[in-house]
């Protein structure tokens, strides 16, 4: 027999015979004895409830079923002890039925996924995206959205081109198929066709901070995706030192919340080589993944993070450890915190360099250091300036405020800024301080 091509493979992956005949997708046992025989046969339900790691008795957890569909999981996580939330973009009768026979208390929600942010669920301890990746026309998007939803564990079932082969090509960069039309089982709503590196590498890229393969097989795979790290080794070695940690963007220490957003960290270790997988960063609780590492000088070591997605608003605390430490001291980050003042101003100014007070040599480099009082708490690099005259400055560093409430901010004078005494001024979310002279020399 001629081996088929890829595009008849795709073509004939294909239920909708199937679903057509029975009606059902899932398979029921009923509480009056009544089988109903959907298109996935019950065994294989069981089984691959099985392999999700999650509690046998999940009382007092919240669970969240996206693309539910005739409802079987959602119902099964009921069962078992759970407060469960099901959602689908369309109303499906089946689920309705079901659930009245089984007399479930399964909250059902009619929403679209990428509604779901702004729809004030809250977070989950379980959440089961299953069968619903490769219709999405935003996959990364939709990832990243059931990532914020998430507090545990999240099981992502898909569709995959190479269930059976994966292992054969480990060194292969992840892909996607694309289906523009009904290329994947003559259905218009199948968009995409992740290899399994593809799918894991997304989960990871979504936020997720450790990726775990359950199964793969056939056409699908599925990944448990966890928000936090697995616990230190025992024994673990002496933890690094965080030095600071800050917006990729701008480098200040407010996050917006709901943006794609990326964090540079700088921290001593004793450790003479590190790889990127031997980081764990944790910011809120929440793990993220490093997307690179190097090693600047000594023991002094940079690397770069994706935000964890679904932070809550305020101060949250920033850590971090290698796998075989413990975690290290704590930072802060601000995260959707408005920044808001009343009053500033400038109690003091010095030469950053010779801490000469009201001047700055520019044979010394032009650094001015000035002390601000009236900034708020997460006031940073980004939201506030320095200007000299009306010619704005780089601001080089903001500090933390002192004992007195005052702000040390580092600013960069021009090697061509004209000599002579300028007023020199803060402002900060729209409010300015009064002008003070600063005498710039040399």
């Amino acid at each position: 027999m001629e081996p088929i091509s890829v595009r008849e493979a795709r073509k004939r992956v294909n239920c909708g015979k199937q679903l057509a005949e029975k009606g059902w997708y899932h398979s029921f046992e009923l509480p009056d004895g009544t089988l109903i025989d959907g298109v996935i046969s019950l065994e294989t339900q069981k089984e691959r409830f099985a392999r999700f790691p999650i509690p046998a008795d999940l009382s007092g957890q919240r669970v969240l079923d996206i693309g539910a569909w005739d409802g079987w999981f959602a119902f099964e996580a009921e069962r078992r002890g759970a407060s469960v939330t099901a959602v689908d973009c369309v109303d499906v009768p089946n689920f309705r039925r079901a659930r009245q026979k089984l007399r479930s208390q399964v909250d059902y929600w009619i929403a679209d996924l990428y509604d779901l942010p702004q729809a004030g669920l809250g977070a989950f301890d379980t959440v089961f995206f299953l069968g619903v990746l490769y219709h999405v026309r935003h996959p990364l998007l939709a990832l990243e959205i059931v990532c914020g939803l998430t507090s545990g564990v999240a099981l992502v079932d898909s569709f995959v081109t190479d269930g059976d082969t994966w292992r054969s090509h480990p060194d292969q960069i992840p892909s996607l198929e694309f289906y523009e039309t009904i290329e994947l089982g003559d259905l218009l709503d199948n968009w995409f066709g992740p290899t399994v590196a593809c799918l894991l590498a997304m989960c990871r890229a979504a936020g997720f901070a450790r990726v775990d393969l359950l199964h793969a097989g056939g056409n699908h795979a599925v990944a448990a995706c966890y928000r936090h790290w697995e616990p230190p080794p025992a024994g673990a070695k002496p933890a690094p030192e965080l030095l600071a940690v800050c917006n990729n963007r701008g480098f200040g220490i407010n996050l917006h919340g709901r943006r794609d957003e990326y964090l540079c960290c700088w921290f001593h270790s004793d450790a003479t080589a590190i790889r990127r997988e031997d980081l764990r960063l944790e910011v809120g609780g929440f793990g993220s993944p490093a997307l690179f590492v190097r090693r600047e000088e000594g023991k002094r070591w940079q690397a770069n993070f994706l935000a964890p997605p679904g932070l809550a608003a305020g101060w949250n605390p920033v850590r971090l450890r290698l796998a075989d430490t413990e975690f290290g001291n704590t930072l802060r980050l601000a995260v959707a915190m408005p920044i808001w003042v009343s009053e500033l101003r400038v109690e003091r100014l010095c030469d950053g360099i010779t801490w000469e007070y009201n001047r700055v040599a520019m044979a010394g480099g032009g650094f001015v250091s000035g002390w601000v009082s009236g900034l708020p708490e997460n006031c940073d690099r980004v939201n506030t300036c320095v200007f000299l005259g009306e010619t704005p400055l780089e601001v080089d560093w903001v500090g933390p405020p002192d004992g007195q409430g005052q702000v040390q901010i580092n600013a960069i004078v021009p090697r061509d800024f004209p000599r002579g005494e300028h007023l020199f001024r803060v402002e900060c979310a729209g409010v300015s301080s009064a002008p003070v002279p600063l005498k710039i020399e040399g």
